[in-house]
């Protein structure tokens, strides 16, 4: 029932996130050489460092997830034995990227505006950070579900299918938030 109810709660997160895309696309279409000069200040290669490391916190996660499948909370191993860490130290080390692609936002949020481009400047930046921000504010909400997900792990007697099945419906959220990503910095960083 929780993987049914999340699906139709992503659904509609869905929604909303398309609703931003034609927010973007409509202000795009209006103001073509604003949006030219704008886009010229973004720093793509810092971004795409960013990208590659939320998109690589999604094959972390599904380690955890996978972890969580075997009933595996915790490493049954070295703490460099990979292929036998549990759900807590694949989740950690997701929770760790997902942290630093929210502070690479940050920093790029203070470059953009070093460069005179917020939210109020224009259209641009009006569409640009609200756009990044509800995703960024995602992927905080995100970091916040890990840390509740271990800390249940830890509060469990016995990690069980309950257990794992709210691990498997975080994996959700956080896939879901990365593919929106991946549109996000396909159409602000490759489509200028």
């Amino acid at each position: 029932m929780v993987s049914v109810g999340t699906v139709v709660w992503l659904s509609s997160e869905l929604m909303f996130f398309a609703g931003l895309f034609a927010m973007y696309f409509t202000l795009r279409s209006t103001s073509g050489q604003m949006w030219a000069d704008e886009t010229a200040k973004l720093n793509f290669p810092f971004a795409l460092i960013n990208t590659i490391v939320l998109v690589a916190s999604s094959f972390t996660c599904q380690m955890g997830v996978f972890a969580a499948e075997r009933l595996q909370p915790r490493r049954s191993g070295g703490p460099l034995s990979f292929t036998r860490w549990g759900m807590n130290e694949w989740f950690t080390l997701t929770f760790v990227m997902g942290a630093f692609f929210v502070a690479g936002q940050a920093t790029e949020y203070a470059m953009l505006v070093s460069e005179h481009v917020s939210l109020s400047s224009n259209a641009y930046g009006s569409a640009f950070y609200i756009t990044t921000g509800f995703h960024g504010l995602h992927v905080i909400g995100g970091l916040v579900a890990f840390l509740l997900i271990m800390g249940r792990s830890f509060a469990a007697k016995k990690f069980g299918h309950f257990e794992a099945t709210s691990a498997i419906v975080t994996s959700y959220y956080w896939h879901f938030v990365d593919v929106v990503w991946i549109g996000l910095f396909l159409v602000i960083y490759v489509l200028k």
